[in-house]
């Protein structure tokens, strides 16, 4: 047959398919619906069953596992108790250089936010973030709150003084309050209700017209509103004085209180404040600041307000720069004093003995799980029930036990004077430093190495070793080119998994590993338990799992993460 008639054929044959594929259409399933279309809905269905199947295990990871590392990575650089505590100091301090005091203006700002956060109870949770970056800021919000009450009584008592209705509730509600409020809150009052008060809303207007004053006082309802067990209500309570220190700044300041187009609100209630208005110019003013400083001296100084400014946003990176022995100031990053540099050696330390602690667990763990997997299975069993036995032991019980036989006056002690290796007069001290801690680690998890490396070189078959010595090898060649590099797999795993425990441990250093064995795992513990400073606790933890992170990228550079085996 000719080419030319072979080509003639096919082209035949492939318009014939094209034909009838046009008057059959696409492969139907028995259902009736196109084939494709059929097979992709059966997977469809399968990946579903598959994923609700997995779905339980994957949940329950996301809750332990993967959510709290995500909430220590937000604590480790969340900082808005600064900003949500003292909005209105914030805002004020946006410009400030830092070269003098503050203006009477962030004082007044001070008083409003540190007055409401007093009422909330939160100014001492302020006081003790703000005293991780500058000690006795603590003490200092805390005498503040005692005193708070005092700003502003001035010039409440010349408003008084001035007409007597400025200490009515009825005055203010009339001022301040919505007229769609007064009515809601009426009806609400009539009716006995266990529903809380219509939040309070400001009448339209008077911000324009008294800024500060309605500020205040909106601050002030809405804060005796939110009182968690006992709400007041504004209706039946005496503003707070800074509220009246607001209305004296307004008022100083100029506020046209007769405006045509402002709010509207009672003809008594505009000519008390145009009485008021012409008053306040005779009124004998307070020194915020003076103020303050009777209250506590460090409203007069530097240090208080430069530490507001810089930790004001936020978020910041404050506690990462405190865990590296950096601090943030408002000249920028500097390193904190020589006797208050602590971290960068903990985490040198924590490296360091980490390490050690897994080499001395491979140079002892090696030979008993090399006899182990060599030995008959009688025997081996036996003697890994013995390997075994440490974890049916209490850690603490483990540990005390080290902190026994470790001491000067200890067993080992003893033994070593009874022998003559040490003189009475010169026994060893093993416990309260690094010595004690890499003892009683080592063999806390020595059967974290021994088990990996047993279930792997119990797979090496016996004949490998038996070929290579009858292929004229010797023993120390047989075993280095032949046994050792299968048991790897085993060394990796061991490695990793004392090398991780190791760096997480805070029981055993804080026992035996006295000022110089501890870990850095024992400063977070600190920080979690006793100061409370979470917000560092997360910054050192972060660190430490970059820092395993890390090192297990490097792991898989080098010796490859696939030949890790447990078996």
């Amino acid at each position: 047959m000719s080419d030319a008639t072979a080509g003639n054929l096919s082209q035949a044959a492939a318009e014939a398919r094209r034909d009838d594929a046009a008057q059959t259409g696409p492969m139907l399933a028995a259902d009736g619906r196109p084939l494709k279309q059929s097979l992709n809905r059966a997977l469809r269905a399968q990946k579903l069953r598959a994923l609700a199947l997995i779905a339980p295990l994957l949940i329950f990871l996301l809750v332990t596992f993967v959510a709290p590392i995500l909430d220590m990575l937000f604590r480790s650089v969340e900082n808005q108790i600064v900003s949500e505590t003292l909005p209105r100091t914030v805002i004020a301090l946006e410009d400030w250089d830092a070269q003098d005091l503050p203006s009477e203006d962030t004082y007044a700002a001070l008083a409003y936010d540190l007055h409401a956060a007093v009422e909330r109870r939160i100014h001492t949770r302020l006081g003790s973030r703000l005293n991780y970056e500058e000690t006795g800021l603590s003490s200092i919000f805390r005498r503040s709150g005692r005193g708070i009450d005092d700003i502003g009584e001035g010039y409440a008592e010349q408003f008084i003084a001035l007409d007597p209705a400025w200490e009515e509730p009825a005055t203010w509600i009339s001022l301040m309050a919505d007229p769609d409020w007064i009515e809601e809150q009426a009806a609400w009052a009539a009716t006995e209700t266990e529903m809380r008060e219509p939040a309070f809303r400001l009448a339209a207007g008077i911000d324009d017209m008294l800024p500060e004053t309605a500020d205040a006082y909106r601050s002030f309802a809405l804060t005796l509103q939110a009182e968690a067990r006992n709400p007041d209500s504004p209706t039946t309570e005496e503003p707070w004085n800074t509220v009246f220190l607001a209305l004296y700044r307004d008022l100083s300041a100029g506020a046209e209180v007769g405006a045509t187009d402002g709010p509207e609100i009672a003809r008594a209630e505009v000519m008390r404040l145009q009485e008021a208005a012409a008053a306040v110019s005779g009124f004998t003013p307070v020194d915020l600041r003076a103020r303050f400083a009777d209250i506590d001296d460090g409203w007069a100084e530097m240090p208080i307000w430069s530490t507001i400014q810089t930790f004001s946003d936020p978020y910041t990176a404050g506690y990462f720069l405190a865990a590296v022995d950096l601090q943030l100031t408002p000249g920028g990053i500097e390193q904190v004093e020589d006797n208050q540099r602590i971290y960068m050696l903990l985490f040198q330390r924590t490296m360091v003995l980490s390490l050690t602690i897994m080499g001395l667990c491979v140079i002892l763990g090696y030979p008993i799980a090399y006899l182990l997997s060599n030995l008959p299975l009688r025997t081996s069993n036996m003697l890994l029930i013995l390997v075994l036995l440490p974890f049916w032991t209490s850690l603490l019980v483990r540990t005390s036990a080290w902190k026994v036989l470790l001491q000067q006056e200890g067993v080992i002690n003893d033994l070593l004077v009874w022998v003559g290796l040490v003189a009475d007069d010169a026994r060893l001290a093993m416990i309260n430093n690094q010595v004690g801690t890499v003892v009683a680690m080592t063999h806390i998890l020595l059967p974290f190495m021994i088990l990996p490396l047993y279930s792997v070189m119990k797979t090496i078959p016996p004949s490998y070793m038996r070929a290579a010595k009858s292929l004229g090898a010797t023993n120390w060649t047989a075993f280095r080119r032949v046994y050792f590099p299968q048991s790897v797999p085993g060394i990796g795993a061991g490695c990793i998994l004392v090398f991780i425990l190791s760096i997480g441990y805070y029981i055993t250093p804080e026992i035996v590993g006295g000022r110089t064995g501890i870990f850095i795992s024992n400063r977070i513990a600190f920080h979690i338990s006793d100061s409370l400073n979470w917000g560092l606790a997360a910054a050192l933890g972060s660190i430490l799992l970059a820092l395993v992170l890390v090192l297990y990228w490097l792991y898989d550079r080098i010796v490859g993460i696939d030949n890790v085996k447990l078996g």
